[in-house]
């Protein structure tokens, strides 16, 4: 079985992981300026973690469409008091994250683990986690996020073997730095530059990059796509969301993105005790 080497944490994938989101953020697409204070993070990350989840996903600056990018120093500010506080809670944390010097200073501080949207391309990135134990996630991005207007129609399998090759290459490139595979998990990258029916078209071809050996997170939840699908507004995304995140684990996905921690909860307990033929339950 697959060990994840995560910070202070090794991961097994017996089942599938939730890992809860925590915009600390006045503009994510979802749920921006809900949790923008660190007291209101802080306490929504406690909510999370009652409700199940495995890992939290901490941010400090918006990565949806035509974002606003923040200074080093605003986004460290947003980060710092929350992970300070939930160090101690005896869960990994991770911070999504594309600049260096944050990676530095969220890494001192103790996270477990940096999810960079531009997989770890940026000048300086590599280098500022190649010598701790932290887990990464490596993501695919079509285009400059700051660009992105989903206009551009692909063809399908060009741009999933666009992907595949990225992440031969970004594997190569880790490990020529030092890295090991069992820090990596890879994220395709899900409505980062690619139309709804691209998405989807990498959804049914998922299960094809589980030959790169290294485990896959996904976050699908309330994006665009399932608006796309359901004609529903982000608020009433959840049941999409939920078919969203059975359809990655029967194609082998591990680690699920979310917001909606509690449900996705459930869904996967009912789905795991499907698979096995008996009740799965497993207390926190």
């Amino acid at each position: 079985m697959h060990i994840f080497q995560c910070g202070r944490f090794e991961l097994n994938f017996k089942r599938p992981l939730i890992m809860g989101i925590v915009n600390i953020t006045p503009d994510s697409f979802s749920d921006g300026g809900l949790y923008e204070t660190a007291d209101l993070a802080i306490a929504h990350a406690f909510k999370l973690i009652h409700e199940g989840a495995d890992i939290l996903d901490l941010g400090g600056e918006s990565t949806r469409p035509g974002f606003t990018p923040v200074s080093e120093d605003k986004e460290k500010k947003r980060l710092l008091p929350v992970i300070e506080a939930l160090y101690n809670q005896n869960i990994p944390l991770s911070v999504d994250t594309s600049k260096p010097e944050v990676m530095r200073s969220v890494l001192d501080s103790g996270v477990d683990m940096i999810n960079d949207v531009y997989g770890f391309t940026k000048t300086g990135a590599m280098e500022a986690v190649s010598s701790s134990k932290c887990g990464l996630c490596i993501m695919h991005i079509k285009h400059q996020l700051s660009k992105i207007r989903f206009h551009n129609e692909l063809d399908l399998l060009e741009l999933f073997n666009e992907i595949k090759n990225f992440l031969e290459n970004q594997k190569r490139h880790l490990l020529m730095s030092g890295i090991h595979m069992n820090r990596m998990v890879f994220d395709p990258g899900f409505g980062f530059g690619k139309t709804p029916n691209q998405n989807y078209f990498l959804l049914k071809k998922i299960s094809d990059l589980k030959r790169f050996c290294f485990p896959l997170m996904v976050g699908l939840s309330r994006k665009s796509m399932i608006g796309a699908a359901t004609g529903k507004k982000v608020s009433d995304r959840l049941y999409g969301s939920l078919s969203a995140a059975l359809t990655c684990v029967s194609k082998g996905v591990e680690i699920l993105r979310v917001h909606d921690v509690a449900a996705t909860v459930d869904a996967l307990r009912v789905w795991k005790s499907a698979q096995q033929g008996y009740v799965f339950y497993e207390s926190k």
